[in-house]
C-alpha cells in the first residue's frame, strides 16, 4: 500500500510548498506527489496532475492531501473525486480536515459531506428553477424563437424558383440559408397549411 499525495494551487503565482511539507511529514515521498496549479474552473479529474494520479493510482494505495478542497472546485466536485477514487479501492486521507475513510470518524466526516453536496445540488435546482420560473413572468420566453411567417414564405418562393431551374434540393436550401431538413420541414407545413386535414 502506497501513499501518493496530491496537491493544487489556483495560480501559478501562489506556492504549493505548505502543501508539499505536510504531506512528506504524513509519510508520503515527494516523488508520490502529483500537482496542479490550476483555477477553479476545472473539474477534479479535468486536471493534468489528477489524471497521472489517476492513472498511476492503485487499488489499497491511499491519497493524501492537505485539505480536502484541493480534490475539487466545489463540495460535489471533491464528493465526485472521492466517490471515484473510493470505487477504484483507493482510499482518502486530508490531514487538515482529519478526514481518514479507515477509521470511523472519518466515514462520518464523509458522509457527513455527502449529505451537504447533496443539499447544495438541491439548492442549485431551486435558483436555477425560481430563475426560470421570474423570468417567464416577467416576459422571458425559452425555446426557439417564433418564425416571421412572411420570411418564411419568401424563402420558400426562392427555393422554389431555384428547384425548377435544375437546382438540387440541398443547393436551394443553402441559397436561402436554410439546412435541406429545415426546407422540407417548411414546405411540410406550408402544405398543410394550404390543405388542411379534414
Amino acid at each position: 500500500m502506497r501513499h501518493l499525495g496530491y496537491t493544487r494551487v489556483s495560480t501559478s503565482s501562489q506556492d504549493a510548498q505548505l502543501q508539499l511539507d505536510a504531506l512528506v511529514a504524513a509519510g508520503v515521498q515527494k516523488r508520490d506527489v502529483f500537482a496542479d496549479v490550476t483555477s477553479g474552473s476545472r473539474t477534479a479529474i479535468e486536471r493534468p496532475g489528477m489524471k497521472r494520479l489517476l492513472e498511476y493510482a492503485e487499488p489499497g494505495d491511499t491519497v493524501v492531501v492537505w485539505r480536502v478542497d484541493r480534490l475539487g472546485r466545489s463540495l460535489i466536485d471533491v464528493l465526485n473525486t472521492v466517490a471515484l477514487l473510493r470505487d477504484r479501492g483507493i482510499n482518502v486521507r486530508s490531514i487538515s480536515d482529519g478526514i481518514d475513510p479507515t477509521t470511523s470518524t472519518g466515514r462520518l466526516m464523509l458522509n457527513m459531506l455527502a449529505t451537504l453536496a447533496e443539499y447544495e445540488r438541491e439548492l442549485i435546482l431551486e435558483r436555477i428553477n425560481a430563475g426560470i420560473a421570474a423570468a417567464k413572468q416577467n416576459g422571458t420566453r425559452f425555446g426557439r424563437p417564433a418564425s416571421d411567417p412572411g420570411l418564411i414564405a419568401e424563402k420558400l418562393a426562392v427555393a422554389r424558383d431555384a428547384r425548377a431551374k435544375g437546382h438540387t434540393a440541398k443547393d436551394a436550401a443553402r441559397l436561402v440559408g436554410w439546412s435541406r431538413a429545415t426546407l422540407y420541414r417548411h414546405q411540410q407545413a406550408a402544405t398543410i397549411r394550404q390543405n388542411p386535414p379534414k
